[in-house]
């Protein structure tokens, strides 16, 4: 177990740029493995999230080279050339690898089984099994939690899934499945999330329709490889946009992100909390837009955070939590329930923080009520969940004393170097086994 020991420091300035996208590296795997060609990955998150997923590719039959730093290669087989691996596949901590892994295998002639960490063993996976099994898939679960077992050689068919929650992930496994199901695959959300697969299949040639939280998929003969250029991560540079919002004195810029409009809601809920964010040089990573986003110093205000913003920043919120512990006034998230089966109940490990360094805060069963006020440092328990760490790690800016922070080996997972770039931010944290 390791320790973060973040110190109270004056300011954050600069120009950083964060690690590749962690969701579309995911995808760039599993969609070039069934691709026919070689598809070139440049960007790729080394994260042990991804790895972990690269190495379960391999174990699937796909060769996957890497010549360089964040660069793949991967020899696709063709959608129907994955072979039954010699053992289970781990995912280690990754949630997102493993419900997508549970679409794609669902249809082949092999049978195989998904574990993963302590951590992802307890996350729940019925909510993608459910309409996998709706499709035809032969799906076991452990009281709804992993080791999956699935069995290979069913047929799979096309089907019109609502969901009852909205999630990203359940969306993307009832997708992969359907390249492989008799007729057209839908899903409607009953709100928007990040559309990564839809994009990415589109890249690879497959026919999919998405609009207005309907997507609808037509099975394709084949993907074809192509090259897939994975933009910083967004959920990675919340961290820093957070920081320069609480600690900047001088505009800071986070280069080369990921403003896929379904992942961008933190930034909305910033601006209406009154922080001054632009987006600038804007461009395209194929299919997914990019830009660099410059904070200027601003006093951040309560808010009353807008449900239809939540699923479009599910993944920030730890981070949002700490801009709301210092803004003047209360701030309000509800419909966030989502946040209880992530790495950790993101809900009761944030709010266990923010009680030890001082913050004023009431847990609600979809959310959290929050009081700016003053940070006064103090031990954190991160529960092993890297996005709680990492956000206070931020939180130090603003705190009278340092913060310890426990548990944060799994940072890793999903943003190697952050301790390095957070120092070269002007953030005072150590690392300590």
């Amino acid at each position: 177990m390791s320790r973060f020991r973040a110190e109270p420091s004056e300011r954050i300035a600069g120009r950083l740029r964060v690690p590749g996208d962690k969701s579309i590296s995911h995808r760039a795997l599993m969609l070039g493995a069934i691709a026919s060609g070689a598809t070139r990955v440049e960007g790729f998150l080394e994260g042990e999230d991804c790895l972990a997923t690269l190495r379960a590719v391999g174990h699937l039959g796909v060769r996957v080279q890497r010549p360089g730093p964040g660069e793949v290669v991967i020899d696709g087989v063709g959608l129907h050339g994955l072979r039954g691996p010699d053992g289970v596949l781990d995912m280690g901590n990754a949630g997102t690898a493993m419900r997508l892994f549970m679409g794609l295998l669902s249809a082949q002639r092999f049978d195989s089984e998904l574990v993963g960490d302590e951590s992802l063993m307890r996350r729940p996976m019925e909510r993608a099994a459910k309409p996998l099994r709706e499709m035809g898939a032969d799906i076991e679960t452990r009281e709804g939690r992993p080791p999956v077992r699935i069995r290979g050689g069913r047929t799979l068919h096309g089907i019109r899934y609502e969901m009852p929650v909205a999630s990203a992930q359940v969306k993307s496994a009832v997708l992969l499945a359907g390249l492989y199901a008799d007729g057209e695959t839908t899903v409607v959300e009953p709100a928007v999330t990040r559309d990564h697969t839809e994009r990415m299949l589109q890249a690879f040639g497959v026919e999919v329709v998405a609009r207005g939280g309907i997507a609808t998929l037509r099975p394709p003969a084949q993907l074809q490889a192509t090259r897939v250029s994975v933009p910083g991560d967004f959920s990675s540079a919340a961290f820093f946009i957070v920081a320069a919002c609480i600690g900047a004195h001088e505009p800071v810029v986070i280069e080369g992100v990921g403003v896929n409009p379904t992942r961008t809601g933190l930034l909305e809920m910033l601006s209406l909390m009154g922080a001054d964010l632009r987006l600038i040089h804007h461009r395209s990573a194929g299919a997914e837009p990019v830009a660099d986003i410059e904070v200027r110093p601003a006093a951040l205000r309560g808010i009353r955070v807008p449900e239809r913003l939540v699923p479009l920043a599910i993944d920030e919120f730890p981070a949002f939590f700490i801009a709301a512990a210092c803004a003047e006034g209360e701030t309000l998230v509800t419909g966030a329930e989502e946040l209880r089966v992530k790495e950790t109940d993101r809900i009761a490990a944030m709010a266990h923080g923010l009680d030890a360094v001082g913050v004023v805060n009431e847990v609600l069963p979809d959310g959290l009520r929050i009081q700016g006020g003053p940070i006064r440092g103090g031990f954190v328990d991160s529960r092993g969940d890297h996005r709680v760490a990492m956000s206070f790690a931020v939180a130090s800016l603003k705190a009278t004393h340092p913060i310890e922070i426990d548990d944060v080996a799994n940072v890793a997972t999903s943003f190697p170097g952050f301790a390095g770039l957070a120092r070269s931010a002007g953030l005072r944290l150590s690392e300590r086994p």
